[in-house]
């Protein structure tokens, strides 16, 4: 009779979902390598919104051209017609460009950005999603609790931006638009 051995090895991790890869080619198109399929721009931003992890490769070099083709969809989206950046708040985004704050700054949008997703994650777990004048109809009809919450918020967020240019200042007279 013949006895069956029970493995005693661990079992092995799932493997983390494969990161999706589009290839650009020269022609300035994109190659879907899991579709097998070209794609376009509005189909990456489709991608982005669903939120599926994909990397853009350029099909030559295989350098990762991710950022640009974000970049480039956030080029369209700010011409369609209903901006997000003003001119001021690009010029002002610009200047901090190679400055020693960049990367601080880098760090407080991107916490800044998350907050605000938390906080619609939050909401559209109470009901259903909002589109842009629903959100606009329910944040005017809760002004108060807005106003206090994100007035807390950004208070918090001021006062971490002053002492990051007061420290900055202290180690070198830094100022962050480069003038004197």
């Amino acid at each position: 009779m013949a006895t069956r051995r029970r493995s005693t090895a661990a079992p092995e991790p799932e493997a983390a979902p494969a990161v999706r890869v589009l290839k650009k080619y020269p022609n300035r198109r994109l190659y879907d390598t899991q579709a097998s399929a070209y794609v376009t721009l509005a189909d990456v931003k489709a991608m982005v919104l669903a939120g599926e992890a994909f990397e853009v490769r350029d099909a030559k070099s295989g350098e990762d051209l991710t950022r640009a083709i974000l970049l480039q969809i956030i080029l369209e989206e700010e011409t369609a017609g209903a901006p997000m950046f003003s001119t001021d708040m690009l010029q002002q985004i610009i200047r901090f460009y190679g400055q020693a704050l960049q990367a601080p700054l880098q760090d407080l949008m991107a916490r800044n950005l998350q907050a605000v997703t938390d906080l619609q994650q939050q909401f559209a777990k109470g009901g259903p999603s909002f589109n842009p004048e629903q959100w606009s109809q329910f944040l005017q009809g809760q002004a108060p609790m807005m106003q206090g919450l994100m007035g807390n918020y950004m208070e918090q967020s001021k006062a971490l931006f002053v002492q990051m240019q007061e420290q900055m200042a202290k180690a070198g007279g830094f100022n962050p638009f480069g003038r004197g």
